[in-house]
């Protein structure tokens, strides 16, 4: 940090923040302490596989929770439980609650009402991945190997025209 202008007379002081500040990382850590915390007294529990997700059961309303930094994607058993989870999370924060999530990392979501199915189409992120390989200008196929293709440490680049040719892919 900087002195602010102003008050730089004196040297070269040290600043101590009073709390901390969206952006940092004293900040995302200080967020997800207290995140952790009132989900905690609410009665969820962190998953031991991704600590992102936070689930309970309560009058068997199951409510599951995923958070990216600071956003909260949730789902519950029952509407009742939906309501619940978020009258608690607007105890402790401001919400704005979007309504029925559409899009989330890169994946939309598709509902079928009728048949109660989820569908998660993933072509915003295999596009985004397509352009970080540098491949976006493929042409597209079904699958890109035969089916049945096994794949062993013997398909490795071995001639050093190979390995030049393979040296800035990354897979």
């Amino acid at each position: 940090m900087e002195q602010p202008r102003g008050f730089e007379e004196g040297g070269d002081n040290v600043w101590r923040l009073q709390k901390t500040l969206y952006g940092t990382m004293q900040g995302a850590h200080d967020w997800a302490q207290n995140l952790d915390k009132m989900f905690e007294g609410h009665g969820y529990y962190r998953s031991k596989a991704d600590p992102q997700i936070c689930s309970r059961v309560q009058n068997d309303k199951f409510t599951l929770t995923s958070t990216w930094t600071d956003d909260i994607l949730g789902v519950s058993s029952t509407l009742e439980g939906e309501t619940l989870a978020k009258e608690e999370l607007a105890v402790s924060y401001e919400l704005k609650d979007i309504g029925e999530a559409k899009l989330i990392l890169g994946m939309r979501i598709n509902r079928n009402p009728s048949s109660g199915d989820i569908t998660l189409l993933q072509r915003i992120y295999c596009e985004r991945m397509l352009c970080c390989f540098r491949i976006d200008d493929c042409a597209s196929t079904s699958t890109p190997l035969p089916v049945g293709s096994v794949l062993s440490i013997d398909n490795c680049p071995r001639t050093p025209e190979e390995i030049d040719k393979m040296k800035d892919i990354p897979y």
